[in-house]
């Protein structure tokens, strides 16, 4: 695994995930925080934005995922994310973690109810 990697942290989205009807329903928020693996001592050195990736198409392909088709587990979010951004750029690794603030879950008190996934080409 390489050393380098390109962070996109925080990002904010609203999609209608959920196994309850009123998550599908309603919608809520959802947080997603990436990082991409890859080499990058080429774009470093040259300053050209074609010798890395671009953050703006992963930020949208981030986005397309979650507002996109709804999914019931959280797990299938992060997965959807995973292969769309290891099928569409020279990436070797991505980790991804979706976030779910405040979690319609009865009688609870929670930040955020979330999964981290890493996978790899």
């Amino acid at each position: 695994m390489p050393a380098d990697r390109i962070l996109l942290q925080g990002m904010e989205f609203y999609g209608f995930h959920g196994v309850n009807a009123e998550e599908r329903t309603l919608g809520q928020h959802y947080q997603v925080d990436l990082s991409v693996d890859l080499d990058l001592s080429l774009a470093g050195a040259s300053d050209r934005l074609e010798d890395t990736v671009n953050y703006s198409r992963i930020y949208r392909v981030t986005r397309d995922v979650v507002e996109g088709e709804s999914w019931k587990l959280l797990e299938s979010v992060a997965q959807r994310i995973a292969e769309r951004v290891l099928q569409e750029f020279p990436v070797l690794g991505v980790q991804v973690r979706v976030k779910k603030p405040r979690p319609p879950i009865r009688g609870s008190m929670l930040e955020y109810a979330g999964v981290e996934i890493y996978r790899t080409k």
